[in-house]
């Protein structure tokens, strides 16, 4: 963990506060690249994940968080109690989001998903790397760095709703060229399926979304199984009830949790053996098929009577 002061706050739109943080100790906070995020505790009992965004090679972070109608406590707090000068705990960068080298990059943002983006787009513009940002907002007047991406031709704000302008500003696929796309679900979904319509390969297309996948309906919480340790060969019995890094818990093995949600990957753990059943929105479902499979233990479960983990 590391302690943090916020040393600004500032409005971007009429949606969003920036948030700047530096180090309680007056030296650099460690170095991040685009797409990573931190986690930062919050007086009011919560951690929330918040992609870094900004100059990546500035020694201070900078976070934009966006105001929920239906906020559980994280955005509501910063928009209404956080204050400059305050102290928060918050972890060191981790990215589960990074921009690979590409010949030429799409970014696509809706929302509050222009904070990871709008890192790449200022780092791709650095280096001289061939790049398109779409970013779709309700009105111009909710728009984060509005002023900032208005002075790069590259950068292009959108007020017409993605479902009818999507398909236009995304290509067909070329070599060497990515797409990075960050926003609500929903947004990211029509964005992956015309992305496939339009034959791009998904080693191609890159998301993210800290945003808990639905939970399990009523009475489908999943059949009891058996979590087994690889280094040990402990194994315990996991009932519907509880998730597997609850069981590993009280059995006396750490975990490391962090939203408890399936969002922020923090928990991912290597499987040896068994069938995941994935409910984590950090994988994409390319990783959720692989040879060489991770399980998120704080809600992802197992199709098979036992899952091997490598702890």
């Amino acid at each position: 963990m590391l302690n943090a002061i916020v040393d600004g706050l500032w409005r971007e739109g009429d949606k969003s506060l920036a948030v700047r943080l530096v180090a309680e100790n007056g030296e650099a906070l460690p170095a991040w690249q685009p797409g990573a995020h931190i986690d930062v505790h919050l007086p009011c009992g919560v951690v929330r994940q918040y992609s870094l965004t900004g100059d990546f090679r500035e020694e201070s972070y900078l976070i934009c968080v966006g105001r929920e109608a239906a906020s559980r406590g994280g955005s509501r707090y910063v928009h209404e109690t956080l204050r400059p000068g305050q102290r928060l705990s918050i972890s060191a960068p981790r990215n589960l989001f990074p921009l690979h080298q590409a010949e030429r990059v799409l970014l696509l943002a809706a929302g509050i998903g222009i904070t990871p983006l709008y890192a790449m787009a200022l780092h791709l513009k650095a280096i001289g790397t061939p790049f398109t940002l779409h970013y779709y907002v309700r009105s111009r007047e909710s728009a984060a760095f509005a002023r900032e991406l208005s002075q790069c031709a590259d950068c292009i704000i959108h007020t017409t709703s993605p479902r009818t302008t999507l398909a236009e500003h995304l290509p067909a696929p070329e070599a060497g060229l990515h797409a990075w796309v960050c926003g609500p679900a929903g947004f990211m979904e029509k964005a992956r399926d015309l992305a496939a319509a339009k034959g791009w390969d998904d080693a191609h297309i890159h998301s993210e979304a800290f945003q808990p996948v639905a939970p399990p309906a009523a009475g489908d919480a999943g059949e009891i199984f058996t979590v087994k340790l690889a280094s040990t060969g402990e194994r315990w019995p996991v009932p519907a009830d509880k998730t597997i890094a609850q069981v590993l818990q009280e059995n006396g093995v750490d975990v490391p949790l962090s939203c408890e949600m399936g969002i922020c990957g923090a928990c991912l753990t290597p499987v040896i053996d068994g069938v995941v059943d994935h409910r984590d929105s950090v994988q994409s479902d390319t990783e959720k098929s692989a040879a060489n499979q991770q399980v998120a233990l704080c809600c992802s479960r197992s199709h098979s009577g036992e899952l091997v983990i490598a702890l």
